[in-house]
């Protein structure tokens, strides 16, 4: 694995890094203050092509590799978690199953304007009672002619209160549990689908969350993503991808606060010195940047693999684990150094230390990364 970023990759980092300096910074306070979908942020992002990243250029992408996505998403979550949330569910989500997945007719119909930008995507697996056991859907999709009639309750959707377009995970045939698992591609403006209002959460405050409803909503067959029973592989093979842009969205997290810490530690003067010089911030400062620097390299390797057409399951748990856990510390150490400073909203890390705590939940909690990964390990 090359280390150096190509002339490319770094110009779409330089460029990400500029767009969330210049647009996103200054609006994300306000973002998290009023809950708010920052919907001219994605427009932008949209013309800016990071909405649909890895998607080839004939289905309205921007072609690019994995790891540029991973160094535009860090960027944008650095100045915004939640504007990053919204980009990284509508890539690794939504577009990539289409592309890995879908038929000739679904791309041009569905990949295209969500690569474009001019539709958004959400991905509902998640269920009241099927979160970490993902193979135990009650949502269920009953074959009925040239349609599936779909009845269930998704929870936790990520862009579910904006989405025009679901990637939809059912349960086809219950006694064949994970092998019963069907995947669809669901307009969210068909009969029968109805959402929940928004969610009020700790963290992320401006990525809408809510609870989508399916009531006898009849779904055409041409929609099935994948063939019948090839839903729970449609399902972790898009994880395994996922978890990728949320360790890219926790590396942003955790460097917005390590950069608000060292400012600070330069600034701050505590015994007639900046609190910079004193051993026990510096010691802080040095473990903060480490881990964050080796969460870092995971990400890179995981998304390296990816775009060689390697397998990358473990190391994309791998990738994911560390971020956010270092995240979480992270921002915890760099409320700890802003001290009392560090639990007012006027300044940006208490946002971090809330918005870092997500990562550890979604897309597999922490202790399902573990499990991913001892299990790939015991394999060998």
């Amino acid at each position: 694995m090359d280390l150096q970023l190509s002339e490319e990759q770094q110009i779409i980092q330089q460029t990400a890094r500029e767009f969330a300096r210049r647009e996103i910074q200054p609006k994300a306070a306000e973002i998290d203050e009023h809950h708010r979908y920052p919907e001219e942020l994605v427009r932008q992002m949209s013309e800016l092509g990071f909405m649909g990243m890895a998607v080839p250029e004939e289905y309205g992408g921007a072609s690019m590799d994995t790891l540029s996505y991973v160094l535009a998403m860090e960027e944008i979550s650095a100045a915004c978690a939640s504007t990053g949330v919204i980009m990284s569910v509508n890539n690794s989500l939504v577009c990539d199953p289409i592309l890995k997945f879908g038929t000739e007719a679904q791309k041009k119909e569905f990949l295209v304007p969500l690569a474009q930008g001019a539709k958004l995507g959400c991905y509902a697996l998640s269920e009241p009672d099927a979160g970490s056991d993902a193979a135990a859907q009650r949502t269920t999709a009953r074959r009925d002619g040239d349609h599936y009639v779909i009845e269930g309750v998704k929870n936790f959707i990520t862009n579910g209160p904006q989405a025009d377009v679901c990637v939809l995970i059912t349960m086809h045939d219950p006694e064949k549990r994970h092998r019963g698992i069907t995947a669809f591609i669901l307009p969210m403006d068909l009969p029968g689908v109805r959402r929940g209002p928004a969610e009020r959460k700790l963290g992320i405050a401006g990525s809408g969350t809510c609870q989508i409803f399916l009531e006898e909503c009849r779904v055409p067959v041409s929609l099935r993503l994948g063939q019948e029973g090839e839903g729970f592989k449609v399902a972790m093979t898009t994880l395994d991808g996922g978890r990728i842009g949320i360790a890219a969205q926790a590396l942003g997290i955790a460097r917005a606060a390590l950069d608000a810490a060292v400012g600070y530690s330069k600034e701050r003067k505590t015994f007639g010195k900046p609190i910079g010089s004193h051993q026990a911030i510096q010691f802080m400062l040095a473990d903060m940047t480490t881990t964050l620097d080796a969460a870092r390299l995971l990400t890179w390797r995981a998304a390296w693999l990816k775009d060689q057409g390697a397998p990358f399951s473990r190391e994309s748990s791998m990738a994911k684990l560390m971020a956010a856990e270092v995240a979480t510390r992270v921002t915890r150490d760099a409320v700890q150094i802003f001290g009392g400073y560090g639990y007012m909203k006027e300044y940006p890390v208490e946002r971090h230390f809330r918005d870092a705590k997500i990562t550890e939940i979604y897309e597999g909690t922490s202790e399902i990364q573990r499990l991913i990964i001892a299990s790939a390990l015991l394999k060998d």
